[in-house]
């Protein structure tokens, strides 16, 4: 059983177990069209010698409208089949204790990134095999760029967050599945929304998808993973290129010169 309150009140036996038509378009888009966008996009960026800083702006920008348009159309969709703030987590309970928690797991969250990307800054590039290519073509290398991809890390906390653990954990408590395949399906499918990255982007994904979940059965609330999820992005693209792409603008502060 669920322990979280909000998607205790979603049971079989008072709803209907079956998932409407909309719905499942919804879950569709997000267990085949957006894994196939993106690893389709990434095929493209890594076909290229280089990406120019136009085109990394342009998949920052339609990235943000993508998930914002996704996020949008599954909360109208949400609200149409009456699920509430509490069933899809968009609640704060008991706020202090949650801000404290909600704080100290993203220090603790930043930290490990850091060092962990400080780590793989050690490793020789070649190495580093997809994580340097992807690294090259996807993260912010000059202050120019460096904005709107800290717009797209704020985006996909609060968007990813609410469509994986806030909508689909939701819908899938709603037909009546076990608490094992909600977890289960809900972080296979955030994991695939990842799969651009690699087996090993996949595995890691799935990890701290757990981890996302947790809070969010822990203290029936996205909050917490919401901010988790922005910190682990904001990281990446801040002391990313700082060890991956110690040539690039954002490290020398030289805005809008990209160094290769």
């Amino acid at each position: 059983m669920l322990r979280t309150q909000g998607v205790a009140h979603l049971r079989p036996n008072v709803l209907s177990s079956r998932m409407p038509w909309d719905i499942l378009l919804i879950f569709f888009v997000l267990g085949v069209v957006v894994p196939w966008r993106g690893r389709k996009r990434l095929q493209q960026l890594l076909a290229k010698p280089r990406v120019e800083p136009g085109e990394r702006l342009s998949l920052y920008f339609s990235t943000i409208a993508f998930q914002w348009i996704a996020a949008a159309v599954a909360a109208w969709r949400a609200w149409a089949h009456g699920y509430t703030a509490t069933q899809l987590g968009l609640t704060i309970p008991g706020r202090f204790k949650l801000l404290a928690i909600t704080v100290c797991g993203a220090i603790a969250i930043v930290a490990l990134q850091w060092l962990n990307l400080r780590r793989v800054g050690r490793i020789s590039m070649e190495a580093r095999g997809p994580v340097q290519a992807l690294a090259e073509r996807i993260l912010p290398q000059s202050t120019v760029e460096l904005l709107p991809y800290l717009a797209l890390a704020i985006t996909a906390g609060l968007c990813e967050e609410f469509l994986y653990r806030g909508f689909v954990m939701a819908v899938l408590v709603r037909v009546g599945l076990p608490s094992w395949a909600v977890v289960l399906i809900s972080s296979l499918l955030f994991g695939l929304a990842h799969s651009y990255q690699g087996r090993g982007g996949v595995v890691m994904t799935l990890f701290v998808g757990l981890i996302l979940w947790s809070s969010r059965m822990a203290y029936d609330s996205l909050v917490p993973a919401i901010f988790w999820h922005g910190a682990v992005d904001v990281v990446a693209g801040t002391a990313g290129p700082r060890y991956l792409l110690p040539g690039s603008a954002a490290h020398t502060g030289k805005p809008g010169k990209v160094i290769y």
